[in-house]
């Protein structure tokens, strides 16, 4: 079998320009940058809102394990078969963060005969989306940081400055810094932080925004320090809105690609699910909606995290009401979870497939609570056996749960068709009864513990003392009625990353809450959660290289 990135770089692609007439987009709507991507317009829009919304489709999955297990490659896959069976359909998906790509977890292109393309664009540079957040939040800092050497008018006191710097790469050094060492010039000595940018407030505004006058009201709200009196100082007061939205005005559009199969696919934004929100850009699903009969996106990482706060954060925010789930499991996964070594999961182990299959279980219980309908899908391995497929399948039909094998990574949308079928099938015969978790009127202390009880399944809820201090104060200043956005290790669905499967018994530990007062929601950090993730001690980038005719190898 050929790598991801063999596939990705032999794929035959079309001109963006006949990918957008496909997807019925003028090619006077279209902003190119080179031949096979493009940006859409703002006066797109214009043209399609009055549109009949299609269905939407979300694609999460159980908590990732070492064994893998395909969310995004299901996606695309999925994306690709509906094509095969006639209908008109779009994926919506994050941009990757380079942090990943040259960390651990590699990029986010999917996999196998299910990609978009061009992956090495797609995962490295892109369009500039990224570069630009990263521009804007900075510019913020240095003004803030200007604004008090500059004689500090607006009383900014310096402990409590909240707003941090970022850089989209995983750099742990740079978690904790002093800035404005050196002379009286150099500007005033305190601490400071530095975030990934897929961690920033920034992008998670720039995903939820509506249009370039919602940015901006957006970006303006957003809190920066506290001044000698414990009030808020934002970005409007520094007077740094225009200039920031000056940077994002091209990042807000989204960008247009296709799939191997020339599905089209709009990739726009990219929080992390663990540390922010993690969905695509509402722009992007709404554009999709308009435009398709099926919208198939995904939400990051495990149910827990991004299926959570696509439905509690991005739909209540944006207005949207999904149709159906697609819950992503693989038999090596779940052995996994039943405590099978990584070196072993090629072997059959239905004693190992029991014990793991709890932690599907739970999602599946977790996705029902939001009353929308669940479609269980096993991204199969060719270690899989008949006799596991079976015993989850019946495992999912007995839970109210549609199911159908996934062969996308082998076959690409050829092996996505019996998904396919079956998701069709739910989608014309079973009602998505959508609700949020919670209701805005809760506490954030409610919020957060109804999330770690019901999502998470914990017995109970700890506060720090500074949590509990922060979480009074941003209520105080009128942020009750805002979501929570939940901060946590993506493996466990509890705080702590060994615990597998279905944990029972164990507190969710808040450590500290802070407001993204633009963004509309309250981040709760839990357990050891990093927003600026380190290397690990051989990083992919150790087998990225690009030869001397241009072409990249190492990438996955």
């Amino acid at each position: 079998m050929k790598t991801d990135i063999q596939i990705a770089q032999e794929a035959q692609m079309l001109p963006i320009t006949e990918v957008a007439k496909r997807a019925g987009i003028p090619e006077d709507d279209l902003e190119l940058y080179g031949k096979y991507k493009a940006k859409l317009s703002d006066g797109f829009w214009d043209k399609i809102k009055d549109n009949k919304d299609g269905k939407l489709v979300l694609v999460t999955a159980i908590n990732p394990t070492p064994a893998g297990e395909g969310k995004t490659t299901t996606t695309v896959g999925l994306g690709q078969a509906m094509a095969k069976l006639g209908r008109k359909s779009i994926i919506a998906l994050r941009e990757p963060s380079l942090g990943p790509c040259f960390g651990i977890k590699g990029g986010a292109a999917g996999g196998g005969y299910a990609q978009v393309v061009p992956m090495e664009d797609l995962n490295l540079h892109f369009t500039g989306d990224f570069h630009a957040i990263t521009s804007a939040n900075n510019l913020l800092a240095a003004m803030l940081d200007n604004h008090i050497q500059q004689g500090n008018a607006l009383q900014i006191d310096p402990r409590q400055v909240v707003w941090k710097r970022c850089l989209d790469m995983n750099d742990r050094a740079l978690r904790n810094i002093v800035v404005g060492l050196g002379s009286k010039m150099d500007g005033m000595v305190r601490e400071d932080h530095f975030v990934i940018t897929v961690a920033s407030e920034i992008m998670a505004i720039l995903c939820l925004a509506d249009d370039l006058k919602d940015l901006k009201e957006r970006l303006g709200r957003i809190i920066v320090a506290y001044n000698f009196a414990g009030e808020p100082v934002t970005a409007e007061d520094l007077h740094a809105t225009g200039a920031m939205a000056a940077l994002l005005k091209d990042a807000i559009k989204p960008n247009l690609i296709q799939t191997l199969e020339h599905t089209p696919a709009l990739v726009h934004g990219g929080p992390f699910a663990n540390i922010a929100h993690g969905c695509n850009s509402v722009r992007a699903t709404k554009m999709a909606l308009k435009m398709s009969d099926i919208t198939i996106t995904e939400a990051g990482f495990g149910a827990d995290l991004g299926a959570e706060k696509f439905l509690d954060i991005k739909c209540r925010k944006a207005g949207l009401k999904p149709d159906a789930v697609v819950l992503v499991a693989t038999v090596r996964a779940l052995k996994y979870n039943g405590g099978v070594a990584k070196a072993d999961l090629g072997k059959e182990n239905l004693d190992a497939l029991k014990k793991g299959i709890v932690n599907l279980e739970k999602h599946i219980e977790n996705i029902q609570k939001y009353g929308v309908p669940v479609v269980v899908t096993l991204n199969a391995f060719v270690t899989d056996t008949e006799a596991e497929n079976q015993f989850i399948r019946q495992f999912c039909e007995e839970k109210g749960c549609e199911f159908a094998l996934s062969e996308v990574w082998e076959k690409g949308g050829e092996g996505g068709t019996a998904l396919a079928e079956k998701v069709l099938e739910t989608l014309e015969n079973k009602e998505s009864h959508f609700h949020p978790l919670y209701e805005d009127s809760l506490s954030l202390k409610e919020k957060i513990e109804t999330v770690s009880r019901e999502i998470y399944g914990a017995r109970g809820v700890i506060y720090e003392p500074a949590a509990e201090k922060q979480l009074a104060k941003i209520e105080s200043l009128g942020f009750k009625d805002f979501p929570v956005c939940m901060a946590k290790n993506q493996y466990s669905l509890s705080d702590d990353a060994k615990k597998l499967g279905r944990p029972e018994n164990f507190d969710i530990h808040i450590r500290e809450a802070y407001v993204s007062a633009g963004a509309g929601f309250v981040v709760a950090l839990t357990g050891a959660i990093m927003t600026m993730p380190g290397l690990p001690k051989a990083p992919a980038a150790d087998n990225i290289d690009v030869s001397d005719d241009g072409k990249i190898t190492g990438l996955f």
